[in-house]
């Protein structure tokens, strides 16, 4: 059975592939997380897993899990997220610095296989043209969350070169799913239609967006982790979609049959870049399928949804 650590295991992300690894009954997961963004509910029962509430930018909480443990597999999803939050403590973004540090560190003195690292679209910036490639695409965003993850994406090409710690970096666009908090746009839209609330967009909501269901992320991820797949390599994980946010809050308010009406507020001074579209051929080839239409994914979450009220 191979150990797998799962930094941020109580975000949506994270413990949604927790719950997909312990379905294999191939790995025990230990999961740590702060509880910043992340629920108790999304701890797992399951007897080959462990919760373990801490912080990776503290080294002793880090320490004592890495060093009591050996892993296999890191995966480090453990950030700041969400664009307001990022945007209004910037500082608190740039703390996460030392957590890479930390995890990159402990994972190469313990004998760490592979470290997957949970990127994200905003590397890119406003794009200069799409779908945005990995190797084309130049990584232009100076937004503290943005400068963080690409300093992640050199800890892995640092620490390869240097000790030999292999890595895979996920460039993340816009993963949706059930578990999903309300910091972002899907989730956000879904609530406030279901309770016929005002949707509010900034700007005029023509801003292009993708939409990946959790499901294709999870799919994808794990296929590349048992088939050693884009081993030392980036990888962009989204879908090449586009919807703009205008159309995702129309969608939503069809889907739902909700009375809600869409306000506009002021654009975003910055961190809302107006395009963002994935070259996924990469996780296409992979997955050997079309991804999930975004109009099926959000009847996902709605039946699960009422499958969960039911039994309550």
């Amino acid at each position: 059975m191979k150990y797998v650590l799962i930094t941020g295991g109580a975000g949506f992300v994270a413990s949604s592939l927790a719950e997909s690894l312990l379905s294999t009954g191939n790995y025990y997961v230990i999961a740590i997380d702060n509880f910043l963004t992340g629920c108790k509910k999304h701890i797992s029962d399951h007897p080959n897993y462990k919760f373990i509430k801490g912080d990776v930018n503290n080294y002793r909480d880090i320490s004592a899990v890495m060093l009591n443990y050996r892993f296999d597999y890191v995966f480090h999803y453990a950030a700041v997220v969400g664009v307001l939050r990022t945007l209004d403590h910037p500082k608190m973004v740039l703390d996460d610095i030392m957590g890479l540090q930390h995890v990159f560190e402990l994972s190469k003195n313990t004998g760490v296989e592979r470290i997957f690292f949970s990127s994200s679209s905003e590397v890119y910036g406003e794009p200069v043209h799409l779908p945005q490639h990995e190797y084309v695409t130049p990584l232009n965003s100076r937004l503290p969350y943005a400068v963080v993850k690409n300093i992640g994406e050199c800890f892995c090409r640092s620490y390869h070169d240097e000790f030999g710690l292999d890595y895979t970096i996920l460039r993340f666009f816009n993963t949706y799913g059930p578990r999903q908090s309300q910091d972002f746009v899907v989730a956000k839209f879904l609530n406030a239609a279901v309770n016929n609330e005002a949707i509010t967009i900034y700007g005029d909501g023509s801003q292009t967006r993708t939409f990946c269901y959790i499901d294709d992320n999870l799919e994808f991820t794990r296929k590349i982790l048992e088939e050693h797949l884009f081993v030392n390599d980036v990888v962009n994980v989204g879908n090449n979609k586009l919807t703009t946010v205008k159309e995702l809050a129309e969608t939503i308010i069809r889907i739902t049959e909700s009375s809600s009406k869409i306000t506009y507020l002021p654009p975003l001074k910055e961190g809302d870049m107006t395009r963002r579209q994935p070259d996924n051929t990469k996780m296409i080839a992979v997955l050997n399928r079309p991804l999930l239409k975004l109009e099926d994914g959000i009847l996902n979450i709605i039946n699960q949804s009422k499958r969960i009220t039911q039994t309550i």
